[in-house]
């Protein structure tokens, strides 16, 4: 299963993330609506530019006139929210990431056209990462090359029961290596990120070494069954 477009237009997270097991609290388009427009009231500027340290770096999905490599100061990208759907399942999750305070945290900025697409691409960019509420969209400085930019940046909600703290390198390595979901796996999640990040000529050394032990992993574990 491939997260496209018309993945998107077709509720497919919706549908994967309303499991009875997990009990999550799906957004309900109205809703996800209300937040688009309260968080475009808060908007500092004309310009609207939605900031990528994941996924988004490698796989947008939405429509975009301009991009550029921007730092934020205070956050940095951390493996810390539980996949137990799309990049893994109930009983062995995955882990995606997420943007929570820190040192400071190197991507792409996109800029969005403001025209009378806006709504419905914000809704499918929406339908896609609050569709849970395990992030908050929030206004952040960036920087780039020449000058100071405001970005939208969705930034973990550390009270959200996907939120997990404080792992461990050895379980996090384990969680990355072994997880696999419906959408893929949570090393090809990684290892994507990597690859798109470096194409934009950012290189994350934290993200390349831990891709690396996650390699390193499921080479021990294809060996161990031999």
């Amino acid at each position: 299963m491939v997260l496209n477009r018309q993945a998107l237009k077709s509720k497919l997270l919706q549908q994967l993330l309303a499991h009875p097991e997990l009990g999550f609290k799906i957004w309900s388009d109205e809703e996800l609506l209300q937040s688009i427009h309260q968080t475009l009231q808060q908007r500092p500027t004309e310009e609207l530019w939605i900031f990528a340290y994941g996924s988004l770096v490698w796989n947008p999905l939405f429509d975009y006139i301009d991009r550029c490599s921007v730092v934020v100061e205070g956050w940095q990208r951390q493996f810390c929210l539980s996949a137990p759907v799309g990049r893994g399942t109930i009983d062995n999750p995955g882990l995606v990431l997420g943007l929570e305070p820190g040192d400071c945290c190197q991507g792409i900025a996109y800029r969005l056209p403001i025209d009378k697409n806006l709504e419905s691409e914000l809704l499918l960019l929406w339908r896609r990462e609050m569709v849970v509420g395990s992030y908050f969209p929030t206004w952040i400085t960036g920087q780039n090359s020449s000058c100071d930019i405001e970005v939208l940046a969705f930034t973990v909600n550390r009270q959200h029961p996907v939120y997990v703290n404080n792992l461990s390198p050895e379980k996090m390595i384990e969680s990355l290596a072994t997880a696999k979901g419906s959408l893929g796996s949570s090393a090809e999640y990684l290892s994507h990120t990597v690859q798109g990040l470096l194409a934009a000529g950012i290189e994350d050394q934290i993200l390349i070494e831990l891709d690396r032990l996650v390699k390193k992993r499921q080479q021990e574990l294809i060996l161990s069954v031999k």
